[in-house]
């Protein structure tokens, strides 16, 4: 059961379907998550803090203000499985189960998920230096800017263009509309100057390359993994339950536990109530109440 609190940041998982690489690095995946993050984040108002894109899962590390973060994830995960699975010809379900959201309580957690995200590739022992990763992720933004221009290939103009001979092709640059995705500073880190920002993920970067170089005497490479094909599949692919929230302190995530238990409580009785025809019971805040059609609604009527 989801309990969404807009004041906190998140950090989000979504694993394709049998850990597949169906979003494995290439020029046009790369343009086209970009895109699709680009303009989900402009459309819900989503702050991105941080984000990688790994050949099998993304992680994304964000807040929502207007607490619409489930709106927001299924634009991304849907248009993702349109877009990358046209790319790669997977005409099947795209995503493994339903993407993971915890909440991150505190700004050291809230660092060392930036860090997390910074080791992909780096950890696993697929690349030696973070730079190195040949997908998607929030590196030079971070350094150089938080600022970067990606295409949204617009189906729907395609859709209109149709009669046209370019309309074969979903891809073609006719269909493309710019989106600005920015990247927003952690709450903790807003005060600092970006030449600061910089230098404190600098930081992180070199003390994940130092750790995995200590592990890992050798990498895989970026001609590897470029030369992988998205519909592999891993003979093992690591599964682990996810925690219930990010905390440094074990008192705060106690704490936090505790307040999600008496949510679900609460939430499950007034779905009771909500069942038993009590449509004016109250659900707890941070919870999504079930969508009540309107009485005039056709199909309610043909029923009666």
């Amino acid at each position: 059961m989801r309990m969404f609190i807009p004041e906190l940041g998140y950090f989000v998982t979504a694993r394709c379907i049998h850990a597949r690489y169906l979003i494995r690095p290439s020029t046009e995946t790369n343009e086209v998550l970009g895109g699709v993050l680009a303009r989900a984040a402009r459309l819900y108002d989503v702050e991105i803090f941080a984000f990688a894109f790994q050949s099998n899962h993304l992680h994304l590390l964000l807040r929502a203000p207007r607490g619409n973060l489930p709106r927001f994830m299924q634009f991304v995960l849907a248009n993702v499985a349109r877009k990358v699975g046209s790319l790669v010809r997977w005409n099947s379900r795209f995503w493994g189960r339903r993407y993971s959201a915890e909440p991150v309580l505190d700004e050291e957690s809230l660092v060392a998920l930036l860090r997390y995200i910074l080791s992909q590739g780096v950890k696993d022992g697929l690349v030696r230096r973070v730079r190195d990763w040949p997908g998607l992720n929030c590196l030079r933004m971070l350094v150089r800017g938080s600022v970067r221009s990606l295409p949204w290939f617009s189906w729907s103009k395609r859709w209109v263009s149709r009669k046209q001979q370019t309309a074969k092709d979903r891809f073609h640059p006719s269909w493309v509309e710019r989106e600005t995705l920015r990247l927003v500073a952690l709450p903790h880190w807003a005060h600092l100057s970006q030449k600061h920002r910089a230098r404190r993920v600098l930081e992180l970067v070199r003390s994940v390359e130092r750790e995995a170089e200590a592990v890992h005497e050798g990498v895989l490479g970026t001609a590897a993994i470029l030369a992988q094909h998205p519909h592999h599949r891993p003979a093992r692919a690591e599964r682990s339950p996810r925690p219930h929230c990010h905390a440094a302190r074990a008192v705060t995530r106690q704490k936090y536990i505790e307040l999600y238990r008496t949510f679900v409580t609460r939430c499950r009785s007034a779905s009771s109530s909500w069942r038993r025809g009590e449509l004016g019971v109250e659900f707890p805040l941070g919870a999504f109440r079930p969508f009540l059609w309107p009485p005039s609604y056709p199909a309610l009527a043909m029923a009666a």
